[in-house]
């Protein structure tokens, strides 16, 4: 059953590791441009982003979807997938919500950032809920899944007072302090939290309609 799911999918992982890695090609080349910081600080800004970070996991799962040959697999685990749906869906919900206000993309830059926040996870979640096995989430992976996000803002802090680069302004202690940012990325710990319950509250609903 979920191999003839995932072929009915097919057209979806084609559209989304494309897309997806254009995307991230696209962002690499812009960044790269930069006259205004080296070469390789640009680089370690690129994957400073939990944006890129993010679309780079949604990529090799699309990719290890569509390339399988045999079940298993850790890009292909269910509860991966899901994962994976939460972190994109708080790129979206965050930016779209929020940052998208704070700048005017134009040209491949806008090209790039549509794609990014908006187009692939749409793409991914609506792939999420097609097609990927609900049946076996768990209410106790909601919090492995913080591990990532976890380490990822340790990562930036650490580096910012380093650097005193911060990806994000709502992460930039050096304006706002660090009690500020905590709270701010206490709101977003919310965010992740309610998207991680819902869906596996949603697997749940699957797991019921399927034992009737």
């Amino acid at each position: 059953m979920e191999q003839v799911a995932v072929k009915r999918g097919n057209w979806m992982l084609v559209a989304g590791a494309v897309t997806c890695w254009f995307a991230l090609t696209g962002q690499f080349y812009l960044i790269i441009q930069s006259e205004i910081i080296p070469v390789d600080e640009s680089v370690i800004r690129y994957f400073s982003y939990f944006t890129i970070l993010t679309n780079i996991l949604v990529a090799l799962c699309f990719t290890a979807l569509l390339l399988r040959r045999k079940e298993g697999g850790f890009f292909t685990d269910p509860a991966t997938l899901t994962a994976t749906a939460v972190y994109i869906s708080v790129v979206a919900l965050v930016y779209n919500l929020i940052l998208r206000f704070t700048w005017e993309p134009k040209g491949l830059q806008l090209i790039v950032d549509e794609l990014l926040h908006l187009i692939v996870p749409i793409l991914f979640v609506l792939y999420w809920f097609l097609f990927v096995s609900k049946e076996l989430l768990k209410w106790r992976d909601t919090f492995a899944w913080l591990i990532y996000p976890f380490i990822y803002l340790m990562f930036i802090l650490f580096r910012g007072s380093v650097s005193g680069f911060y990806p994000y302004p709502f992460v930039d202690v050096a304006k706002y302090g660090y009690a500020t940012v905590f709270v701010n990325c206490f709101y977003v710990l919310v965010v992740f939290l309610v998207l991680s319950f819902l869906s596996v509250w949603i697997g749940g609903r699957f797991k019921n309609r399927t034992g009737n």
